[in-house]
């Protein structure tokens, strides 16, 4: 009994690292976990390993020696990045990959500011926490669900396939049409096993036993696709947006070039491509941005155009400005939106997902039926084994 309850929990263990893995995949940013597909960081991090990613939101401002994990403007064509902070300046964060000899900046990446970090690499002792070959899995799923889209794009001629929202409510109406119909068939089936249930050998001359599925198990898989899909529908559209300014010496009437010293508007695109209304924050993610206004509801497939200040520098030149934006499905009213967001940005989120993933898991419950207790379980299996030997003859022999 023992070495079963630590088998599941080790199975429930490793199920929690696939799905925050493949979730930071189709999000496009790390979710507890990250790795590594270049070998910049080696030996710190080998290629393909894992590595413990705390988000930003939750850590201080990094400091010279930490690992961070950036979206990149110029490195490899731009991305998320995961290098060492070696200096940090007046411009920003200057950051190099251990095994490279030069910085990132002195390579062309403009210097990194608060709102490219997403996560930062948890160290024990200045070492990074890492986890041998987490992520070459990963990798390999990831380019299989990328076929997979393509594939469902161009066999329907759908391309919204090939957003990550797309999939992710694709997954979710799959799921919720593959319990629909179990239901069903469970409902129609009086006697004999569930086609959810395994076979286990019985007591010796005697027959095979069945164990169903537990349906806590099943509800707490819907609730997690739907969970899923829901971050997806709120992180993958929004997190940190950049803008290149140039500072000059006169006014321009060409879009981003701005006098120097001097501010101007422009505007902000919040696209909606979802079923359900949405509700963006906007926040300044570099200086020189006024971002801060209040919340943009954004409906069914539709978008909003939000007003943001940008005031160029004293110096002339070339500046990489960001934008942040928060954005939350309208599922809960909006005052108790702006209470929560005024708490942290991460409060809306997690509670929507709370209430989302309870829902789910309750109507998964409602569909699937009650556990089978524990304890009938083990009274069912204590009759079979304690039948007399003649009685297992007697009813073979019917």
């Amino acid at each position: 009994m023992i070495r079963r309850g630590v088998s599941r929990g080790l199975q429930g263990v490793a199920i929690v690292v696939l799905v925050a893995l493949l979730a930071g995949q189709l999000l496009g940013q790390p979710i507890l976990l990250g790795f590594v597909e270049t070998g910049s960081m080696e030996p710190t991090i080998e290629t393909g390993d894992g590595f413990v990613a705390v988000p930003s939101e939750v850590t201080d401002d990094p400091a010279v020696g930490d690992v961070v994990v950036f979206d990149a403007q110029e490195i490899e064509g731009g991305g998320l990045t995961t290098h060492r902070v070696v200096a940090e300046t007046d411009r920003g964060y200057v950051t190099q990959g251990d095994a490279n000899p030069f910085t990132d900046q002195d390579g062309g990446e403009p210097p990194v500011q608060d709102g490219q970090i997403v996560a930062v690499a948890l160290q024990v002792n200045d070492d990074v926490v890492t986890v041998p070959n987490l992520g070459t899995a990963v990798m390999a799923i990831g380019e299989g669900l990328e076929w997979g889209q393509r594939w469902l794009a161009t066999t329907l001629g759908i391309r919204a396939f090939l957003d990550t929202a797309g999939i992710a409510y694709l997954l979710l109406g799959l799921s919720l049409f593959l319990y629909a119909v179990e239901t069903l068939r469970e409902r129609r089936r009086p006697t004999g096993r569930s086609a959810l249930a395994s076979e286990r050998p019985g007591p010796a001359g005697d027959r095979a036993e069945y164990e169903t599925l537990d349906p806590r198990l099943l509800a707490g898989i819907l609730a997690l696709l739907v969970v899923v899909a829901a971050s997806a529908a709120m992180i993958a559209p929004a997190g940190t947006h950049s803008y290149d300014v140039i500072s000059a010496e006169f006014e321009s009437e060409r879009p981003m070039v701005i006098e120097q010293g001097t501010t101007d508007e422009i505007s902000y695109e919040v696209d909606n491509g979802g079923i359900v209304p949405v509700v963006a924050y906007l926040e300044s993610g570099s200086e020189g941005v006024d971002a801060e206004s209040g919340p943009t509801t954004v409906g069914s497939r539709s978008s909003e155009a939000v007003p943001v200040s940008i005031t160029a520098p004293a110096e002339t030149g070339h500046y990489p400005v960001y934008v942040t934006e928060h954005r939350y499905l309208y599922v809960l009213p909006a005052p108790v939106l702006d209470a929560l967001y005024d708490l942290h940005p991460w409060v809306p989120a997690l509670t929507i997902l709370a209430i989302l993933g309870g829902g789910f898991y309750w109507l998964g419950r409602r569909l699937l039926g009650p556990a089978e207790p524990r304890a009938q379980r083990r009274t069912a299996r204590r009759r079979r084994t304690d039948r007399p030997n003649g009685d297992r003859r007697t009813r073979r022999s019917r």
